[in-house]
């Protein structure tokens, strides 16, 4: 690595150097961030208006089995999203990281207005849950695209010895979407009445976030394109780390990697706030502001951690976050089912949260250095994306289903602890690469 007067040079063999300053390497992270923050912004307010939605497209005369059908909507999304990995992965991979950038992003924004204008079951009948399927679909296949391909973009643009805390930074983005969606619509459900929220006051996060959208698009219109992929595109295959482990090994590798991290985020930052108001005797928008308040640590704590595993290294904190995440759950939910003070869970929320955040600190660089710049997109989307479908997209969807069937609301820990034990077993098989160039 070489530097003159601010400007970076990443040197491989085989490769010719390009050069970015310090200033155009922050103006893509920005780009990247912004963009992934109001894509996902749209992918999540759907998990917080399960409730809503299912009365309005899933009606049924058990309020379970309207929530399970919801929530099983919700899961779709992300069976799409391997495909949406694997397609917009190889475009990425192919045409560069900007290029798929621009799909995602145009194919989130077609889903989420839809939604938001989409008539219910009450108006077209049963045309409204399959419509609704079908734009749950489309969003899924532009998510799968998404973190591979914003994740890749923003660590191939990092400076040497600063991929943890650029990837920390971009998860922040992401977290700062649930933060986002969270606070929209606390205050929506105080604005307005519960009749109000019911008849069509929920479909105005949707709407907010297809007008925001263009924003993302525009920015992501005028960013370069990385470094490590110009290079790559230069020179031919090195021979490395990919090249003696099989695609089918990597893929393997990310999807055990990604299971503790996709469960703790859909069941302690998506369901959570259903958890409390069905379980926890809290209200609606207490449990929404509950979960903005630990969000907010969240958020703020993810750059230090990414930074700090820059210099101790990924696996240690991941091993850590595992483990946390064994010993913590079912302890710390039995307390909130005590009937606590809303002081209590905000506490223990942010417990979490801190976990979360140096898991996902560490995270994005770990998983992008298991793979060469010109297969990343690729195998990192596809095997992110299928750990995603698998485990956290049905995530609120297999909590519920547990506590319906054991008839114990502490029953959603057991799956927590399982994905902590599965991702900790694939991480100790890790070896250490925060100090090695970048492939």
């Amino acid at each position: 690595m070489t530097t003159d007067a601010g400007v970076i040079a990443q040197t491989l063999p085989g490769r010719v150097s390009v050069k970015m300053s310090f200033a155009e390497r922050r103006r893509q992270l920005m780009a990247a961030c912004i963009g992934s923050l109001l894509e996902y912004y749209d992918f999540i307010v759907y998990a917080f208006l399960a409730p809503t939605i299912a009365r309005n497209f899933f009606p049924s005369e058990s309020e379970a089995a309207g929530l399970l059908a919801s929530f099983a909507a919700f899961g779709v999304g992300f069976l799409a999203r391997p495909l949406g990995g694997i397609v917009i992965g190889r475009i990425g991979d192919k045409q560069g990281r900007k290029v798929a950038l621009l799909l995602t992003i145009f194919g989130m924004a077609i889903g989420t207005i839809a939604i938001g204008l989409l008539p219910t079951y009450a108006t077209i009948g049963v045309a409204a849950p399959i419509l609704l399927v079908v734009m749950r679909l489309i969003q899924g296949l532009a998510a799968g695209g998404e973190w591979g391909g914003a994740t890749a973009f923003i660590i191939e643009s990092a400076p040497e010895g600063r991929r943890g805390l650029f990837g920390g930074i971009g998860q922040a983005s992401i977290a700062s979407s649930y933060l986002l969606s969270t606070i929209v619509i606390a205050v929506i459900a105080e604005t307005f009445t519960p009749d109000q929220m019911q008849d069509w006051g929920w479909r105005i996060p949707f709407l907010l976030g297809g007008v925001l959208l263009p924003v993302g698009i525009y920015m992501r219109r005028n960013i370069k394109e990385t470094p490590a992929f110009i290079e790559a595109q230069r020179a031919p295959k090195s021979h490395t780390v990919d090249d003696f482990e099989s695609p089918l090994v990597l893929l393997g590798k990310a999807i055990g990697f990604t299971v503790v991290w996709t469960v703790c985020y859909y069941i302690m930052l998506s369901y959570m706030p259903t958890f409390l108001t069905k379980h926890a005797g809290v209200s609606q928008t207490q449990a929404l502001w509950c979960n903005a308040i630990a969000l907010m640590v969240l958020v703020m704590t993810m750059p230090f951690f990414g930074w700090w595993s820059d210099r101790i290294g990924r696996k240690p904190l991941l091993l850590v976050c595992c483990l946390a995440f064994v010993i913590l759950p079912y302890p710390l939910f039995s307390i909130i089912l005590s009937g606590p003070s809303l002081v209590t869970i905000v506490a223990i929320q942010i417990v979490f949260n801190v976990f979360i955040a140096a898991f996902s600190g560490a995270g994005p660089a770990a998983l992008s250095e298991l793979f060469q710049t010109h297969s990343r997109t690729t195998l990192m989307s596809t095997g992110y994306s299928v750990a995603v479908a698998i485990f956290g997209g049905f995530a609120p969807f297999i909590a519920t289903w547990l506590i319906s069937t054991t008839g114990s609301p502490i029953s959603p820990t057991y799956y927590l602890i399982f994905s902590a034990v599965v991702s900790g077993i694939v991480i100790s098989s890790f070896r250490e690469t925060a100090h090695e160039k970048l492939l």
